[in-house]
Parts: C-alpha cells; structure tokens; sequence
C-alpha cells in the first residue's frame, strides 16, 4: 500500500499580536519584510489548514503546507504511537526571528534558523512515481530571494522517512544562509539522549566545549535548565532520542560530509521547564533533535549566483532503542533532481500585491497598478525581489499625491531592507506617509547612531494614532535617552499620554525612564511585580534588574522568573541587529 491523500484539518489556533506598523528593516527583534509579534491570544479560534498525508504500511506522514511546510505527524502504524511532539492547539512562543515560533513537528529552517515562513502558507505538490509517494513544500523567500524545496517521501515498505533539500540562489549577488532540520518530540523525565561520543559545544548559561561521554547528560532528567548542545566531530552519524516511558522515538541520520550538523536541545527539568510548555494547551514538553550542514548555529555558509546545494536526511520512528551504531544511510532510488519543482514567490495575498505591482511596471500600463498597501497594512515590499525598486518608483511617478507618498514609503523600506541605509533615508524623507518619518528614526538611531536625527524624524509623525502606538512610544524613548538627560521631560511626556499602557515594552521604557530619573526602587518594583510574557534571547529586563539592584545598592540576585526572559548566553546568528 502506497497513498497520497489530501485533506482539509480543523485545529485550535491562537492569533498574534503585531509588533507594529514599523517595517522590520533595522529592527533586532524582526527579520524584514516579515512582520515581528509581541503576544499569543490567550484563547483559541478554529481553523482550517490544508494537510497532505503520505502513507504505506508501516508509517503515516502529514505534511502541513499551511504552517511553512512542516511535517506535522509521524505516526508509527507498526506500534500505533504518534512519534512527533503534535500540541493540541497551534500556539506560537517568543522565539526569533519573529518571535512566532510554533513547536512540534519536524521543521526545516532556510535562509535562517527558525524560518519566518514557518507560520505561513508555502507552496505544494504530490506525486507519485517510480514507487514513491512525494510531497515537495517550498517557496522563493522574500529577504533574499532565494528558492527552497524540502522534498518528503516514502517507499513501499520504508520504515523511514526521506527529506531531500534543494536550495538554489536566482539572484546575482551571494547570500549567506543555514538551514537545520527540527525535529520536537514528547519529553519526559526518562528521554534518553542517544547521540555520539566527541567533544560538544554546550550552549546554556555560559558557553563551553564538554566531552558527550564523561560531561553529557543522558537524559532530560539529568538536565537542570535549558541547554542545546552541538557536536563537533562526532564519531557517529547517526543521533536520537528514545522515550522508554512511551515505547516511542525518532533517530536521525545523513552524510556527515553533506548535513555534518548534530544538535540536541532540552528545557530539562526544573526551573526552565515551564519555558517547553509554553506551546501547548496541556502543559505537555518537548524536546528537540536537529541535523543540518553546519556544525552550529553560529555558522553560516554562502551561495553563489546560480548555484545549488542538495542534501538528504532520514527520520526513523521506532519503538524500541536503537544502536547508533547499526544505523545506517538508506540506499534508495530518488527522483532525478531535475524533475523537482521549484516553486516561486509564496501563495500569499501580502506577496500577490508586489507580483502586480512588477507585472504592471513591465507593461507600463499605469491603469493596471494595483492600490498601494494604506497605512493599518503591515505589508512590506519584499527585499528578495530585485525588480522591486525600479517598479515601486515608476509607481510613485504615475499616481496621485496620497497613493505617491505611501509608494515612495514602501520604496525607502525596500532599501532599507536591503541594507542600503543612506538611499532608505532620503527616499523616506520624499514620503508624506508618517510612517515613513518613523522608520527614518529607527535607521538614525540604529544604524547611523544619530539620535537628535531619529527625535527630529520621530517629531515629523502627525498622525496622533501612529504617535501613540507602543512600538513608537519606545522607539521614541529609546531615541531620546540616547540624547541625554535633557530629554527627560520630553520622555515624561509621551510616556504620560501611553500611563495606563500594560503593554509589555512600553513598561519596560516607563520602568527605564523611573530608573534614570533616580526612582530606582519604584522602578525594582514594577519590575519584579509586573508578569512579563516569555521570550527567548531577548535580555533588556534582566540589564534593566542588574543595573537597578546595582544602584539600590542590593545584592544582585538571580532575576526572577516574572521578567519572561531566559539566562542563556548570547550565542547564534540569530539577530542582524544589535539591541
């Protein structure tokens, strides 16, 4: 038996709060043209996702197109057990580059880790051939333009599941890029780790290079907080882990000349587990292996115009613990990879608006431009498509006054985007659009280091509604502390016009701002009593804890777990932009 089915699922879903109608250019908590979040809705709503399943006798896969392409289900019909991390609801966690991680499932990350496409909706094809039920997932990504196509398949009477990437660079510059393939699984106290012997990158509170065998935790009973480990040289290429309390476990295997990368992560047990529940309605962890071809996440690799990489992988569901040893590259027959589509631009309205904008600046048919995106729209014009700057000029010049200056917004965007700062300022100081005014802050601030510029650009907003909107509000703090303390009334200011505010960020400014008027102990306060929402990598309230309890002159302790933010060491290419 070999099948491919297609399917439409009904899931509980939690919606995300928007960071802004800042776009994310500049931005160390964004990843341009995607929009960045702040919160997960606290209740569900039901939604439908498209889901395509591949099934022969012995295994079961669902690939969710809808969610980035992910698998979301591997089940085992030998033993009757779900092998993946599957939560009951899709509810995304602070996590980069996005801050809209969803966990479960098997995951495959391109251009970066954590792939901002994971919580949209990709392009798909099915196929059967040559004996082989095929489901290929993928776009051309709109940072860089670059092109994915994640290829799962099975054959008849595989105990495995294939994953091939295809990754390829249209464009005429090189890019850097990773990718890491991530697989969640069901953790509980007794998931064994079994992975290689060798030394390991261990990634926690600190980072330090720990020897697997004598130093490695065996299980996540044996880890007391978050850690992601990365193996340097290991003796094996094969790693997994195996849960005996659940009969159930996945194990991993590849080339260690293709896809070398070896990572394992856990919350462990105690004060960090709460962090792996985040993303389920039961309360259920999880725990990650990942494989990839770079040794860690601190690592990138480049393309060249033209060029392409290929790898494979190979997940084994089991039930019973596996001999790493014994675990071998499968030889199977694959489709040539000149028959693997490649997929262009994703299949979504934000990304249909910039197609027609560029198929009507080719015709030059000015009639045929498509409305500009007004200003409650946090669509961005893609960095990824070179045509882009050329269209979206051409555009300002044949539209009226209002459609003109939002045009020439999203054309400094665009270049700010791209990294070409200087370009991006004067561009945005052509747009009456305010919010171009509010980007033009952010690059001075950011970028060029001018905050009396960023104040004056942040001046220019004349809408009242955009003034107030939290991600100005502490832009603009930001911009006027780094002026100095003749600022603070002004500061005072604007934060009394947002005082009733429970905005997460703005109380972190308004706390700030009591710190640096000298009322340190009512900012300790708000501090330790207000309940942040969690978030990784992100380490602005707990510099704001050290540097309040140093000038309070207490002891400092360990922040408290209310801050919402982790103690890891910054580690990782994860952020273009220092806070």
């Amino acid at each position: 038996m070999l099948e491919i089915r297609e399917h439409l699922a009904v899931w509980l879903a939690h919606d995300l709060t928007p960071a802004g109608p800042i776009p994310t250019a500049a931005d160390p908590d964004g990843c341009y043209p995607y929009e960045s979040y702040v919160e997960t809705s606290t209740r569900p709503v039901l939604k439908e996702f498209v889901c395509v399943e591949i099934e022969n006798d012995l295994l079961r896969a669902v690939i969710c197109p809808g969610l980035g392409g992910r698998v979301h289900s591997l089940f085992d019909k030998r033993s009757g057990r779900e092998t993946l991390f599957v939560p009951e609801s899709i509810k995304p966690v602070r996590i980069l580059p996005r801050f809209a991680f969803v966990p479960g499932g098997i995951e495959v990350s391109f251009p970066i880790s954590h792939t901002p496409s994971q919580i949209e909706k990709v392009h798909w094809r099915a196929e059967r051939t040559g004996g082989r039920a095929y489901v290929w997932v993928g776009e051309r990504e709109l940072r860089y333009g670059l092109q994915w196509t994640v290829e799962f398949s099975l054959g008849e009477r595989d105990a495995f599941l294939t994953q091939r990437c295809f990754f390829r660079n249209q464009t005429g510059q090189t890019r850097e890029w990773m990718s890491w393939s991530n697989a969640s699984l069901p953790a509980r106290e007794d998931t064994a780790f079994d992975f290689p012997s060798g030394p390991v990158l261990a990634h926690g509170a600190n980072v330090q290079t720990i020897d697997w065998d004598t130093a490695g935790p065996k299980c996540v009973g044996d880890l007391d907080r978050m850690t992601g480990f990365f193996w340097l040289s290991p003796n094996l290429a094969a790693f997994g882990v195996f849960t005996p309390s659940l009969a159930c476990g996945l194990y991993h295997v590849a080339d260690s000349a293709a896809a070398p990368g070896m990572k394992l992560w856990s919350y462990g047990k105690g004060k960090h587990e709460q962090w792996g529940h985040l993303g389920s309605l039961s309360g259920e962890g999880y725990v990650e292996i990942q494989g990839g071809p770079t040794r860690d996440q601190s690592l990138l690799r480049t393309l060249a115009p033209g060029q392409i990489h290929v790898h494979s992988e190979f997940w084994f569901p089991s039930a019973e613990r596996l001999d790493l040893r014994k675990l071998v590259i499968p030889t199977v027959q694959l489709l040539d990879p000149a028959h693997v589509p490649w997929f262009d631009w994703p299949p979504r309205a934000s990304v249909n608006l910039w197609t027609d904008l560029v198929a009507a600046w080719r015709t030059r048919v000015a009639h045929r431009l498509p409305l500009p995106p007004g200003p409650t729209s946090n669509w961005w014009a893609p960095s990824g498509m070179d045509e882009l700057g050329e269209a979206l000029q051409w555009a300002a010049n044949n539209s009226t006054r209002a459609h003109s200056d939002l045009w020439t917004f999203q054309r400094g965007a665009w270049l700010a985007g791209r990294g070409e700062f200087g370009a991006a300022l004067r561009v945005l100081e052509e747009s009456g659009d305010p919010r171009a005014a509010a980007l033009a802050a952010r690059l001075y601030l950011r970028c060029l280091n001018e905050p009396a510029k960023a104040v004056a650009s942040f001046q220019r907003i004349d809408c009242p509604a955009l003034a107030c909107h939290p991600q100005i509000v502490v832009e603009r703090d930001l911009a006027l502390a780094a002026v100095g303390p003749a600022t603070l009334p002004e500061r005072q200011k604007w934060q009394a016009r947002v005082e009733n505010s429970e905005d997460d960020w703005v109380i972190e400014r308004r706390i700030a701002l009591m710190a640096d008027l000298g009322n340190e102990q009512d900012a300790l306060d708000l501090l330790r009593k207000h309940r942040f929402q969690k978030v990784h990598q992100r380490y602005v309230r707990t510099e704001l804890w050290d540097r309040l309890c140093a000038k309070t002159g207490k002891k400092t302790a360990e922040p408290p777990d209310s801050l919402g933010e982790d103690d890891l060491a910054r580690f990782g290419a994860y952020r273009h932009f220092d806070s």
